[in-house]
């Protein structure tokens, strides 16, 4: 009996995944649960286990390809007495494959000009550009895709879908709400991705090359609903410095597909958010005292290691129930107060940046933080994070201290409204002053905490009280460990 092998869902908003590393070869046997690929998304990077026992016969799908979620992407044969007949069709089923849709074989060799084309705006923004006007006059009139400029259309939309509903409703959220927020309309934009879907390449490109501006005319054609959304966007157009061009002696290096995301969603956010980032200095001297007090002991207990992070974690909780703006996100021109505090935390890796989730954290106690944010940073290092344990997060923590950084302006991790980064703590000499108003220097231990929030819902007055609050339970030192 055959197995078919899907792209697993890696969270709610991811649409795609990147096959980086097949780790079986046609014809290989493969265990129940033993990894059978390596995917990279823009959340996470992890192995798939397979979900059968059986022999690989058959690869749809090569390293590099960018596959739809759901789609099939291998084939495992657990019937051994039809794994003679099964080597000379596997080609053949990879040929008809490519033959019945070739939207599927044909959309990772596409890949990589979309990539391109978010790197380098300035040479294809005249073909983005055009394209919608040629496309779109001749189809609000006919409803049926096969208006003569393009075939290819029509074959992705063989379903009772339209490519125009395809590209409306299969984009991702993501894609979905920047279209929003640009007043772009999708079902008007060539999409690059699986069945003519818009990817967030395309819309990103779209805006960028400055079309929104010269959409405007297929606008006042449609209802006049999207009138005033094609008038919004009225920024100047930003110009693109050119390419660099390598020089002699000079190495060059494709990005990684996680580079790849992290660099468009950092660019994303900071096109989103109204970034304003306001800094703390915070005195740890009891919890450094009470650390050390604790250490031995918790470990023995819990064999986990006590950092100072579980502190700061209960303390940006009880933050974020005293001001639940910052455990909030934007929808629309609505504000959603969310009621789980799921709090992220950035972890580095060598191969990038990832952020897993400590999922309800208010309700765990010191020793289930410490528990928690090591058992997640060890399992994000060895690929072996969930797909629910990387997405959901509703306030982000970052800790460039780690690396002797004090402070840094940290980037809202999307699509929530703040982030919290933690500098380096150290021994300083401060000026103190005793209870009878004598001044004097003594050596604290002290750090910077930099605040990232979104202006736009967040007034400054609101992120000096909550950071004023986080400071004050740190400076209390009363935890109970």
């Amino acid at each position: 009996m055959s197995t078919e092998v899907v792209m697993p869902q890696m969270g709610e908003s991811i649409a795609e995944g990147t096959i980086t590393r097949w780790l079986k070869k046609v014809g290989e046997r493969v265990d129940r649960d033993e990894p059978l690929f390596e995917i990279s998304t823009d959340k996470v990077d992890a192995e798939i286990p397979s979900p059968a026992a059986g022999t690989l016969t058959e690869v749809r799908f090569k390293e590099g390809d960018t596959v739809e979620v759901n789609t099939v992407v291998a084939v495992l044969d657990g019937d051994s007495a039809g794994q003679a007949s099964s080597p000379a069709p596997v080609e053949e089923a990879a040929a008809a494959a490519s033959a019945e849709t070739p939207a599927k074989t044909q959309e990772p060799k596409q890949a990589a000009p979309v990539e391109a084309e978010s790197a380098a705006p300035a040479p294809p923004a005249p073909p983005e550009t055009s394209k919608p006007a040629e496309v779109r006059p001749p189809a609000p009139p006919v409803t049926s895709a096969v208006p003569g400029t393009k075939p290819a259309p029509p074959q992705k939309a063989s379903g009772d879908e339209s490519v125009e509903d395809l590209r409306r409703t299969k984009s991702s959220p993501l894609v979905r709400k920047i279209a929003e927020e640009h007043g772009v309309d999708i079902s008007k934009l060539e999409g690059t991705g699986m069945s003519g879907r818009v990817t967030k390449n395309d819309i990103l490109s779209f805006i960028e090359s400055g079309s929104p501006r010269s959409a405007a005319p297929v606008a006042t054609a449609a209802p006049t609903i999207e009138a005033p959304r094609v008038a919004q966007p009225a920024a100047p157009e930003i110009p693109t410095p050119p390419l660099p061009k390598p020089g002699a002696g000079d190495r060059v290096e494709q990005m990684s597909v996680m580079r790849k995301k992290i660099s468009e969603h950092m660019v994303m956010s900071r096109r989103t958010s109204a970034h304003v980032t306001t800094v703390y200095e915070i005195d740890m001297t009891r919890i450094a005292k009470l650390r050390d007090a604790q250490r031995d002991e918790f470990y023995q207990r819990t064999a986990t290691k006590l950092t100072f992070m579980p502190f700061i974690f209960e303390a940006v909780n009880k933050g974020l129930r005293k001001f639940p703006i910052f455990n909030a996100q934007v929808s629309g021109d609505q504000i959603v107060y969310k009621q789980d505090i799921n709090l992220g935390m950035a972890v580095a890796l060598d191969w990038g940046l990832i952020v897993p989730v400590i999922k309800r954290a208010d309700d765990l106690s010191i020793s289930g933080l410490a528990r928690a944010a090591n058992d997640l940073a060890d399992r994000a290092r060895t690929k072996q994070l969930k797909p629910d344990e990387v997405t959901g997060g509703t306030f982000t923590i970052t800790n460039p201290g780690v690396f002797g950084g004090l402070f840094g302006t940290p980037i809202i991790n999307q699509p929530q409204l703040a982030i919290l980064g933690v500098g380096k703590i150290e021994k300083r000499a401060k000026v103190l002053t005793t209870p009878d108003g004598d001044d004097f220097i003594g050596i604290r231990w002290m750090a910077y905490f930099a605040l990232s929030f979104d202006h736009r819902v967040i007034d400054g007055a609101d992120a000096e009280r909550f950071l004023a609050f986080v400071k004050d339970q740190l400076e209390a030192g009363e935890f109970s460990v």
